[in-house]
């Protein structure tokens, strides 16, 4: 058999990448949430990028935190060069800005601020290292057995990982053992001096009855959600990962929502924890698909997958309904000590 030319070898690589994993291949669950029944579930114990849906972790310890009496809602969160050297920095901060925690949180939590979150962990455990083994500790706490966390805010790191069974297990346990902190997750946005940082979650402006929780996107993730909604007494969450575009994630959440309270989602498929993970699959690499040449290729089908929202077919969104974004104002702290990271100790020569 003659040798491939290196034009082909490239043609069979990217062909069998995607033959890997379907095109529709990625996962989705629907959980009641006071049953904890499933409704619904595809490849709900694959592992994935978490992209921001990881901050869920991140409050959560900041939330056990406060229960505790370790911080307060009025503890000063000071931005930190460490913080400063996130990417994707929306708010407008700046090294030695501070605000109490609860603006924190409403940072992390509706506009999805990747140097607060590093701020915020510091505050709560002196460097984020400490805090990232605390989101791991309650990992395990909470039977999240296909999760790992490598840092507070999301950004890509080939280690983190989570399943949407964890996710939803997370965002359940959130829920339900933090009540008084519910309100956080209903902001559609926060304004920082001045400076406005939206919402992703489309579902708080536009599907009655959404109660929060999370959204988050990298390349390598795709656009993740953890959607939460209530109506008629009834709680449904919904974690849907590796959505194309806004437009899907939103209208795909929206529809299994929409179908949960309808009850035409078929028979319960079980309890959320007897979902099985799946270990010993690695998070798919959605980076080709979503952040290169071949982005329109595969955006275009997936719009042939899920038109909802586009024009001429039905979309589960509504018209958009009044949300409240949250006003944020910082102080300056002088003399803020510029403390460097721990460098690993040199091995002894």
């Amino acid at each position: 058999m003659k040798a491939l030319s290196n034009g082909w070898k490239a043609l069979l690589l990217s062909t069998s990448v995607f033959a890997a994993v379907p095109v529709g291949a990625t996962p989705a669950l629907v959980v009641d949430v006071a049953t904890q029944a499933v409704l619904h579930a595809e490849d709900a114990g694959v592992p994935w990028y978490p992209a921001s849906t990881t901050k869920l972790m991140t409050v959560f310890v900041v939330f056990e935190a406060l229960r505790s009496g370790q911080v307060t809602m009025d503890t000063p969160v000071v931005i930190s060069r460490h913080a400063m050297s996130q990417a994707s920095l929306e708010a407008g901060l700046s090294v030695g800005r501070a605000m109490t925690l609860e603006d924190a949180l409403f940072a992390v939590i509706a506009g999805s601020t990747n140097d607060v979150a590093v701020a915020l962990a510091e505050t709560v455990a002196s460097n984020d290292a400490t805090f990232v083994e605390r989101m791991n500790d309650a990992a395990k706490r909470l039977g999240l057995t296909a999760t790992h966390f490598a840092n507070p805010n999301g950004l890509f790191d080939r280690t983190q990982h989570s399943t949407a069974r964890d996710l939803a297990l997370l965002g359940i346990r959130i829920d339900q053992s933090f009540p008084e902190y519910r309100y956080f997750f209903q902001a559609a946005g926060v304004v920082v001096d001045g400076k406005e940082v939206a919402s992703s979650n489309e579902l708080l402006a536009h599907f009655p009855g959404t109660t929060g929780m999370k959204t988050g996107f990298i390349c390598a993730s795709g656009r993740n959600m953890v959607a939460l909604a209530q109506r008629n007494g009834r709680r449904v969450m919904v974690v849907l990962l590796g959505a194309t575009t806004e437009r899907e994630r939103s209208e795909r959440t929206a529809q299994f929502l929409t179908q949960a309270f309808d009850g035409t989602l078929g028979s319960h498929l079980g309890s959320l924890e007897a979902l099985s993970n799946r270990p010993d699959v690695q998070p798919e690499d959605m980076r080709l698909r979503l952040c290169s040449d071949q982005t329109a290729a595969y955006e275009a089908g997936r719009e042939a997958m899920y038109p909802m929202g586009l024009p001429g077919h039905q979309t589960f969104l509504g018209p958009e309904m009044p949300v409240s974004k949250h006003i944020i104002r910082t102080w300056a702290i002088e003399n803020v000590a510029d403390v460097p990271k721990p460098l690993q100790r040199p091995p002894l020569q």
